[in-house]
């Protein structure tokens, strides 16, 4: 039997087990379909998956991908796998996109206040927890080489033409829900965008077969 510390945490488990990939369109799954290629191949040849997640300020959707896809790493037993994210420019992770994540089971704590706080994101007891706070994508947080570029938004997809240290660059962009700030739908929105995004992340960790 699996030590119950070993496991994701059940609300963000339920929350997963609720995703259905059925309604990802054909054209969609072709755009994200590289991206698991990619995986598959780092891990037929044993070597790290570093991932870095980029937006135009890493405040929203950047960081909703690197959070997700992380957890479904580990929600499907890839290894090897670190997740980042970074921006063209460094703003302040959305709070509400730490308490969207707060409401879909994650452990979220704020390390440091300030204009740009820094929050740990848990969503296994024993797993080091994602650490959240906007950056440029070349920040020394992040990795300088061996990395796959993943463009969240079109702005910073067609504002970098050139990501350095980058192996392979896949634009999979969504749509932002900045959209909804301060409007009745806000915290909708955003739930809206996170699961979208934790649904096609989904679709592209549980094609990775191990060894």
């Amino acid at each position: 039997m699996t030590d119950a510390k070993t496991k994701i945490f059940d609300q963000i488990d339920l929350a997963i087990s609720q995703l259905s990939t059925a309604n990802i369109s054909e054209e969609r799954k072709e755009i994200l379909q590289p991206l698991a290629d990619y995986i598959q191949h780092k891990a037929n040849t044993q070597q790290a998956v570093r991932i870095n997640f980029i937006c135009t300020h890493n405040s929203r959707r950047s960081h909703l991908s690197q959070v997700w896809a992380q957890t479904m790493a580990f929600y499907f037993k890839v290894k090897n796998v670190q997740c980042y994210s970074g921006g063209t420019e460094s703003t302040a992770l959305f709070p509400v996109v730490a308490q969207t994540l707060k409401n879909t089971g994650f452990q979220i704590k704020t390390i440091s206040e300030g204009k740009n706080p820094i929050y740990s994101i848990k969503y296994a007891e024993n797993e080091p927890p994602v650490i959240g706070f906007s950056k440029k994508l070349d920040d020394e947080f992040n990795p300088k080489s061996e990395f796959a570029a993943v463009m969240t938004c079109s702005q910073a997809d067609g504002g970098c033409p050139f990501i350095s240290g980058a192996e392979k660059r896949f634009p999979i962009t969504f749509d932002d829900p900045k959209a909804f700030d301060n409007t009745p739908q806000q915290a909708e929105k955003y739930q809206e965008r996170s699961l979208q995004i934790a649904t096609e992340l989904l679709y592209v960790f549980a094609q990775i077969k191990p060894l």
